[in-house]
């Protein structure tokens, strides 16, 4: 660390390693349960869809493939975050879990719009659709995807990359939800419509989830800080230290899903001990803030200002002129 003359300390870096091993151990087993109960029933769903014409059920059966991409992803994600930081990578690649959860939200985001535009078209010219076929694979696909929604939600759903996978599946169980339901409208009215309406109310969850999760990940690559974290309130927090005289430069950031980050430029008094100062300040940041990694710049203030005088009126002063 840089050191004035007087040896006091001008930086200070603080960073509480990350020992998500076993939560991750846990997380790949959990997704893997997940990803096999998925790529079963779509096969299933896909053969039933076809024979008995229902957009429903293929709208299913397309996020559900979304679904196994999803986890797939997720699992070469967690693989990939878990290597060390190393060369260039300063930060591993943790962030990859960031591009995984962008990706599942663009993937919910697109079939969704291709959902409500094959919605509409079939509300104008309903096909006929066999309510049986739909009610009975829709009422397996509920069993399936509450075991696995289940077996997702003991997993660490702070991690985005996890969050996504979640989603996608609470998604398609909600699908199955008003899939059987339509299957049971078309067996008691004959109304086909209702296959329709099923899926665009499918389309409309699907964009939701999408744009949070579009958002989250976007708020992550545009190094926005954390929800939760007020980056004033911090500032003014740290300010308020006695010791402390300002805090400027301050930069809060999220490296990856549940790793806050902070860096800052702080001025002390001239009698304050600046390594005091700086083991205070982490220890408020991990106490008050829960932020582990922290980079601290730490000087004293000037009490005193130099001021440079021109070249030609220090040679005048150093020799003067003779008369």
């Amino acid at each position: 660390m840089p050191r004035d003359h007087n040896g006091h300390d001008h930086g200070g870096h603080g960073h509480s390693g990350h020992s998500h091993g076993v939560s991750a151990d846990a997380d790949r087993g959990k997704l893997t349960i997940a990803l096999g109960l998925i790529v079963v029933f779509m096969a299933f769903e896909v053969a039933v869809g076809v024979i008995s014409h229902s957009l429903a059920l293929l709208s299913d059966a397309a996020h559900m493939l979304t679904d196994a991409a999803a986890i797939g992803l997720a699992l070469v994600a967690l693989r990939l975050a878990a290597r060390p930081a190393k060369g260039s990578m300063t930060y591993g690649l943790k962030r990859t879990e960031i591009l995984s959860a962008q990706f599942n939200g663009a993937t919910l985001l697109i079939l969704g719009l291709l959902i409500v535009y094959e919605g509409i078209r079939r509300l104008i010219t309903p096909p006929p659709v066999q309510g049986t076929a739909v009610l009975i694979v829709a009422l397996v696909g509920i069993v399936v995807n509450l075991a696995a929604t289940y077996t997702l939600s003991k997993a660490n759903r702070q991690s985005l990359n996890v969050e996504g996978s979640f989603q996608h599946i609470l998604t398609d169980l909600a699908a199955f939800i008003f899939t059987a339901i339509a299957g049971a409208v078309i067996i008691l009215t004959g109304f086909h419509r209702a296959d329709g309406i099923a899926s665009l109310v499918i389309a409309a969850i699907m964009l939701y989830a999408a744009y949070g999760l579009l958002k989250a990940s976007g708020r992550v690559f545009l190094e926005a800080a954390p929800e939760g974290l007020d980056p004033d309130a911090i500032g003014h927090r740290m300010a308020a230290l006695a010791g402390v005289t300002e805090v400027h430069d301050l930069h809060v950031w999220e490296v990856t899903s549940g790793f806050p980050a902070l860096s800052a430029h702080v001025l002390v008094l001239v009698d304050s001990d600046c390594h005091q100062v700086s083991h205070k300040l982490k220890r408020l940041l991990h106490d008050e803030f829960d932020i582990e990694h922290t980079t601290l710049q730490v000087d004293h203030e000037h009490t005193q200002l130099l001021s440079i005088e021109p070249a030609e009126q220090r040679a005048q002063t150093v020799h003067p002129a003779r008369g």
